[in-house]
């Protein structure tokens, strides 16, 4: 029931923040809205305020919005509040507009967990994996790391940072906290070859540690906070567009790499168990991903609208409603190629495919 109730939740506000981007926009230019839906299928409330209908409809999953004059097949009559009277660089700011929200709204989230305390794992050692040197060190669980070749840490994330790239063969020294007590324990690391989420091979250094379940929370201030946020929100959409082009280039499984419905039902449904502060930090995950996918130069998604009003400032005229419908068919027909491949990825990678076998069996 969580795992529901976090899925529609999430679902919905990120499609929702994306609409009302469109929405905000559109009225600022002069767009009539002639509905804002919250919701897909039946409508079970609605109100109508000024020219815009406001409802909720039967299925939580996102919304959309209607403008007045939006499709140059339904009988444009050239009034000035239509989308297509409107100049090419107010259109595409009514468009880029939702993807533009994602990204204030990851941005605010993140801004409020650093703010309120951003959970980070600390140096303690949790599990000690068998045939590396740490064990053979007589580092134990429990231990705390205070420092790595002088080098003073605080968070797990350091740790893995410096340990990683210890890659020349020789030994570690590692200062260790042990009920009250320091140790120095000399490690030498073992190498590893390793493919990155790139799909690019890269050598580390291990130990054979493993984190502890111990959590701190950061704080920051309201200033310090958001520049931290803006700071992980370009570094994930580097992160991003980066793991889109290892993706496009074949470096990269798609996969491997993707995941659809099935595979955020399963994420939130751990993120909302952990507690509220996870869910919101993938929200905020999900929401600058959102943005990305939807600026892709896809037509049907927002990226495609932004392609075509780009060759209609080149070429001084729009381009034809038949052309714009081949591509939008061709754009239409590659994404639900898309979210088949990723249903079935997700039905395989999550067991679902094996664990419906089973059930057939018996």
């Amino acid at each position: 029931m969580l795992n529901t109730i976090s899925f529609i939740f999430v679902l919905s506000v990120l499609i929702i923040v994306h609409e009302f981007g469109h929405f905000i926009m559109a009225r600022r230019c002069g767009v009539r809205v002639e509905r804002f839906a919250i919701g897909f299928g039946p409508r079970l409330w609605s109100i109508k305020k000024g020219y815009t209908e406001y409802c909720i409809c039967a299925v939580p999953l996102g919304g959309y919005i209607k403008m007045s004059g939006d499709t140059l097949d339904e009988g444009l009559k050239g009034n000035k509040w239509e989308f297509y009277s409107k100049s090419v660089s107010k259109r595409a700011g009514i468009i880029a507009a939702g993807p533009a929200l994602n990204y204030i709204s990851a941005i605010i989230i993140l801004s409020f967990i650093f703010m309120l305390g951003n959970p980070v794992l600390t140096a303690r050692v949790g599990m000690i994996m068998d045939d590396y040197p740490a064990k053979a060190a007589d580092i134990r669980e429990g231990d705390k790391i205070v420092a790595i070749d002088n080098e003073g840490v605080e968070y797990w994330e350091d740790v893995a940072e410096i340990i990683h790239k210890k890659t020349s063969g020789d030994p570690v020294m590692l200062v260790i906290e042990r009920e009250g007590e320091i140790f120095h324990k000399k490690v030498t690391p073992k190498i590893s070859e390793v493919r990155d989420i790139f799909g690019k091979e890269r050598r580390i250094a291990r130990i054979g540690i493993a984190p502890h379940e111990e959590i701190v929370r950061i704080k920051h201030g309201p200033i310090r906070s958001v520049a931290l946020a803006t700071q992980r929100t370009m570094k994930l959409t580097g992160l991003i567009c980066r793991l889109l082009w290892s993706i496009v280039t074949g470096a990269v499984p798609l996969g491997e790499t993707v995941s659809g419905p099935v595979g955020i039902f399963v994420i939130t449904g751990k993120a909302a168990q952990l507690g509220l502060i996870y869910l919101f930090q993938l929200m905020a995950h999900l929401s600058i991903t959102l943005a990305i996918f939807n600026l892709l130069p896809i037509p049907v998604l927002d990226g495609g609208h932004i392609l075509f009003l780009g060759i209609e400032k080149l070429r001084g005229r729009r381009v034809s409603v038949e052309i714009q419908e081949r591509a939008t068919q061709v754009g239409l027909g590659l994404l639900i190629a898309l979210m088949v491949f990723v249903f079935y990825s997700d039905f395989i990678k999550f067991g679902i495919i094996a664990k419906v076998v089973n059930l057939f069996k018996h």
